[in-house]
């Protein structure tokens, strides 16, 4: 009797064993895939001041992903706090967090001045797998270069005399541009100048070209942005060869280019990462 009942038992233990790896096997796959987005706004505004960044992070949400958008040191309320090290210290921390939340793949979403920041994590071997550049801004090559913007250039050469003098920690009031539109800024010499040296890790030709070739990046600008006929050559052009990079010109200028490229940005996320 016994010996007629074991093949029944065993046929309903694998059908009951193929049940649930058939359960469990989706939720590995989409475990596996969770991704991780830390965003970084744009200059002056706060996390949640940006009506064109900020609906990102519902956008990226009802995807499923894991997202973070902190007030970084550039904020209206913080600007500037700290030198360019501290900024990618917090940067760091941010990421880490969403690997703890289960995030398996890191993807960084940058607008104006937050693009320059996601280049420099990368370029520092930080731990990201693929970069989203929205109207990148932020030139410090550019303001010491360009006539039209002399007053940044007599602010880097006013600092770099202070920290020569052994000045550098003095707080002294320098001056910044911010989309044609001169603005003071009060901290040390040596703080401005991580931002705004030509020869900084905020300077996007200087990074570009030290991101790890394995980490895919996507740069869009819009046709109305100061930068839109000078961003291929000004750093885009210097990014490490790799098939997943993109390139997009899009409608509409600096401000509305996250809202705008807001459905190409979640395609290319997904072709990015693709196994």
């Amino acid at each position: 009797m016994q010996r007629r009942h074991f093949p029944a038992f065993f046929s309903a233990l694998a059908i009951t064993c193929a049940a649930l790896a058939a359960s469990v096997a989706p939720l590995s796959a989409a475990a596996q895939q969770r991704i991780g987005v830390l965003m970084l706004h744009g200059k002056n505004p706060g996390n949640n001041q940006d009506p064109n960044f900020r609906p990102l992070k519902a956008t990226f949400e009802r995807e499923g992903w894991l997202v973070s958008l902190p007030d970084m040191p550039w904020s209206r309320g913080r600007y500037l706090e700290g030198n360019w090290d501290k900024a990618m210290t917090e940067m760091a921390a941010h990421v880490k967090t969403l690997r703890d939340q289960g995030a398996t793949k890191i993807v960084i979403v940058g607008h104006s001045l937050g693009s320059p920041a996601a280049l420099s994590h990368a370029a520092r071997g930080g731990d990201a797998n693929a970069l989203v550049l929205l109207a990148p801004g932020h030139i410090p090559l550019g303001y010491y270069t360009y006539a039209g913007l002399k007053v940044v250039r007599d602010s880097v050469d006013e600092a770099r005399a202070l920290v020569a003098a052994g000045k550098g920690d003095s707080r002294e009031r320098f001056s910044d541009i911010n989309q044609g539109k001169q603005q003071n800024v009060i901290t040390t010499a040596k703080d401005f100048l991580s931002y705004f040296d030509p020869a900084s890790d905020a300077e996007m030709s200087v990074t570009a070209p030290r991101v790890p070739a394995t980490t895919a990046v996507m740069t869009v600008i819009g046709e109305k942005d100061p930068l839109f006929s000078r961003i291929k050559a000004y750093f885009v052009d210097k990014l490490p060869a790799n098939p997943k990079n993109k390139y997009l010109e899009v409608s509409g200028g600096h401000l509305d280019t996250p809202r705008v490229a807001s459905d190409e940005i979640i395609k290319w996320i997904k072709t990015a990462l693709a196994d």
